[in-house]
């Protein structure tokens, strides 16, 4: 099960207690969002779910490997969003799970995900979540930089990192963690 790790006792309350940033109050770089934007300054930690009907589509080298209106965005302080996708939008055998594993204070243990075939990982998942995100077990979020993903027609952009895989649309201000000059915490 997520978290039963071998770190000291406390050590999954001290990951979260660890940000300066929560959305309780929007920082003085942070861009004044205008109509119909959105800061991620304000999002909260922990984040936020929320569902979401638009259409979300992701496209592969492959061909189509997923395509939803009933995704959820997670929302969480500084970072653009990232869309996860119910198990049963995403096309039969366009996935493989792949080497490598991370692990979010908030989300619990991830495994990553590659196209059959394919050297690089395309998405993630969590497959035994802490209690707080068990109802999506398995769901299934992507990195725009790796796959074409869309928001209701709309091209995401990827954020600046490796690491995180937020969904960057012109709903959206920031600056956005990975960005030159943003605080990491």
């Amino acid at each position: 099960m997520a978290g039963d790790r071998s770190e000291p006792p406390g050590w999954l309350e001290a990951a979260r207690n660890q940000w300066t940033y929560t959305g309780a109050e929007r920082p003085p770089f942070a861009i004044e969002p205008g109509p119909g934007q959105e800061s991620v300054w304000d999002y909260p930690r922990p984040p936020a779910i929320a569902p979401d009907g638009r259409l979300i589509e992701v496209v592969g080298e492959r061909g189509p490997i997923a395509s939803s209106r009933a995704s959820i965005r997670i929302m969480e302080t500084s970072l653009p969003p990232s869309f996860y996708l119910p198990p049963d939008s995403i096309a039969e055998g366009s996935l493989v799970v792949v080497d490598g594993r991370s692990h979010c204070e908030w989300k619990g243990d991830a495994e990553y995900l590659a196209e059959p075939g394919g050297d690089a990982v395309v998405g993630w998942r969590y497959p035994e979540p802490y209690p707080e995100f068990a109802e999506y077990a398995g769901w299934v979020s992507f990195y725009p930089a790796r796959v074409e993903c869309r928001v209701d027609g709309e091209r995401a952009r990827p954020q600046n990192s490796e690491f995180y895989g937020g969904w960057i649309t012109d709903e959206l201000v920031g600056p956005f963690k990975g960005d030159p000059g943003v605080p990491a915490l």
